[in-house]
């Protein structure tokens, strides 16, 4: 789920306008909208900080690094938690074979 859908499944959720959560968090009636309709896809931190404190929710949640309760992204999320944990050369060495595996199934 994109940034924006889950911004707008949370505005509803609390009963709110796009003008509401413009104020409480100091952004743009418009801006709000344009995240939500994906228009503007990459917010900037500070206004996801301020959105994530907004709704009681974690920036990671916001931005799909966690994955939703009952999700069956769990796997991936521990999979991002090993890869972390590799050097940087081995990381570059699982960057060509994920690269290799989506051109593959681009054919």
């Amino acid at each position: 789920m994109s940034i924006g859908s889950k911004l707008r499944q949370l505005r509803l959720k609390q009963g709110e306008s796009l003008q509401d959560v413009a104020n409480a968090v100091g952004a743009s009636k418009a801006h709000i909208w344009e995240i939500e309709a994906g228009k503007s896809s990459n917010p900037s931190l500070d206004l996801l900080t301020r959105l994530a404190e907004h709704f009681s929710v974690s920036v990671s949640h916001l931005t799909g690094e966690t994955p939703d309760k009952d999700s069956d992204e769990e796997g991936l999320l521990v999979m991002y938690r090993s890869i972390k944990k590799l050097s940087e050369q081995d990381r570059g060495t699982l960057q060509m074979i994920i690269e290799s595996m989506k051109k593959k199934k681009r054919r």
